[in-house]
């Protein structure tokens, strides 16, 4: 995976009103647990912005007071009104210890059925995923190249050495999907030579 290198301050205090205090100069109260010890921290949210902005499945190394902890985002609590956000939640990764996640999916190559006029369809943008911290890869990369109108690639043929996929087996991860335009030429390239429109 990725990594995201932060500087978390520990938190002297826990409770409602400590994190409103934190909320009101600008921080983000937060929590690592998972491995020995939970502990609470807050960051800024100039920080959590740059969290926020990216695509990628990351893994913090959060430095408290300089102890490094590294985790996993787990749930990112907003305010209902505002949609800023209010709580971070963070899981501890500790080596062998399997974890869930989310994992992006990339594409590569120009599919044949989008030359042909199909629409590429990408129906997971992340995929869940078992597995232990040193075995995840950054991202799930599919080679779409092959891919004919009508065509997909599901659940069942993802690989990811030493870690388990989460999704049901049938569900489509990407689709090639017939358009008007596409219909439109293949029924021209099967009508009868006479009948083809000049």
């Amino acid at each position: 995976m990725k990594q995201f290198s932060l500087s978390g301050s520990l938190r002297e205090s826990v409770g409602r009103q400590n994190a409103a205090e934190l909320r009101r100069k600008g921080d983000i109260p937060g929590v690592i647990y998972g491995g020995n010890s939970s502990t609470h921290f807050s960051i800024t949210t100039k920080v959590m912005d740059k969290i926020m902005a990216s695509s990628d499945t990351l893994e913090l190394l959060i430095d408290i007071d300089g102890t490094v902890r590294h985790g996993l985002i787990q749930e990112v609590q907003r305010h209902p009104v505002t949609d800023k956000v209010v709580h971070l939640d963070v899981l501890e990764l500790v080596p062998g210890k399997e974890v869930k996640t989310a994992l992006p999916v990339r594409v590569t190559g120009n599919s044949e059925g989008v030359k042909s006029g199909g629409r590429l369809a990408i129906n997971y943008r992340k995929v869940r995923v078992f597995g232990k911290p040193e075995e995840l890869p950054n991202e799930i990369m599919l080679d779409i190249t092959h891919l004919k109108i009508g065509d997909m690639i599901r659940i069942r043929e993802i690989a990811i050495p030493g870690c388990k996929v989460l999704e049901a087996d049938a569900a489509a991860v990407v689709a090639v999907q017939a358009t008007r335009a596409s219909i439109a030429a293949a029924t021209a390239d099967k009508a009868p030579e006479g009948k083809k429109k000049k």
